[in-house]
């Protein structure tokens, strides 16, 4: 908090620091005895009619009544990770998007509209990289029009918590009742120790998800369309540990994108009677040594944020957040389960 030399508390924020990434300190029980203060981090995003909106690193806006801050400062940006592949933003959302390309997209201004029939958020989302050259309203406009065309939800694909993403377009959805329906987590790292984690024998590569791959795919629904999206990408690779039946689906299956320097990790699935046998390790160090191979030093992968058994896998092959990014649905949509 910023402290005065008189040794007092003071706010250092003004309404020209929106946008900026701040640290305030406000009463939590304004009037009580005992009064109790609560530290807050992050992009302030407005600050409107006496109140402050706050969005953290997760994404989380908070709302902060000017009459309660104690102090406040503008702090600098979150420092940049100590271990692993330096990345900014800019560079991981253009390349997880084309590790998960639509069938069909069309550019907005720098927003790019994407679908592929419904085949995950992802796939049927907008990914805004810049300016989509309209108002904001009339950008909505046009996005709810090019979904509804095509009998899709619109959904707006935002990021957080990094230098570079998108805290003040969450809030400005969120202040037009866009629903956030789901947050996960882009984690990056090395990726010649996850190379070194297991042999890997016993694991078999293929460019295509055949049907015993696609056997052990737990997302419903895999139609031509998802074919496309599944195989799709700079340079695709599937692997596969066959199962104890080989007329059955797969022990394991995993999905590898290599895109110059990076590597992504998806779809590392294993059957529930063969946990805890390290099957996800081997199928990743496969396609880790065979991204290797192919030039590839750096990794990322996705992860939901309840997800406590994949988190603590990839934490330790020496992942680690870099940011977050979340789905807003369109208001009065039902929304897609896909």
């Amino acid at each position: 908090m910023e402290i005065s030399a008189a040794g007092r508390l003071e706010v250092r924020i003004t309404t020209a620091d929106v946008g900026k990434r701040v640290s305030v300190r406000r009463l939590s029980e304004a009037g009580v005895a005992g009064e109790k203060f609560t530290d807050t981090v992050g992009v302030l995003t407005s600050w409107t009619d006496g109140v402050l909106l706050i969005t953290r690193k997760s994404g989380e806006s908070v709302r902060v009544a000017e009459s309660a801050l104690v102090a406040g400062k503008v702090v600098p940006a979150a420092p940049a990770r100590r271990r692993g592949p330096a990345a900014s933003y800019e560079e991981l959302a253009q390349v997880t998007a084309r590790a998960w390309p639509p069938v069909e997209g069309e550019w907005l201004g720098a927003w790019r509209l994407r679908a592929a029939e419904g085949f995950t958020r992802r796939a049927n989302s907008v990914l805004p990289l810049g300016d989509p050259g309209l108002p904001l309203d009339e950008a909505l406009t046009a996005v709810r029009r090019w979904y509804g065309e095509r009998g899709l939800p619109a959904y707006v694909q935002t990021a957080t918590g990094a230098e570079g993403t998108q805290e003040s377009l969450c809030a400005e959805l969120e202040r037009r009742g866009w629903i956030r329906e789901v947050t996960a987590e882009v984690w990056t790292g090395p990726l010649a120790p996850v190379a070194d984690l297991a042999e890997g024998t016993g694991v078999v590569l293929s460019r295509e998800a055949d049907e015993a791959w696609l056997a052990r795919y737990q997302r419903k629904g895999v139609s031509d369309v998802a074919l496309r999206v599944l195989g799709a990408g700079p340079s695709v690779w599937f692997a596969t540990v066959p199962g104890a039946d080989p007329t059955g689906a797969p022990a394991a299956i995993g999905r590898c994108v290599v895109d110059g320097r990076w590597a992504s990790f998806a779809a590392v699935e294993v059957d529930p009677a063969r946990r805890r046998q390290g099957l996800a390790t081997a199928v990743m160090a496969a396609l880790a040594r065979r991204a290797l191979d192919e030039g590839a030093s750096a990794a990322w992968l996705q992860v939901e944020t309840d997800n406590t058994g994949a988190r603590a896998l990839y934490a330790g092959m020496g992942f680690a957040l870099h940011h977050a990014y979340h789905h807003y649905r369109e208001p009065g949509d039902a929304g897609t389960d896909r």
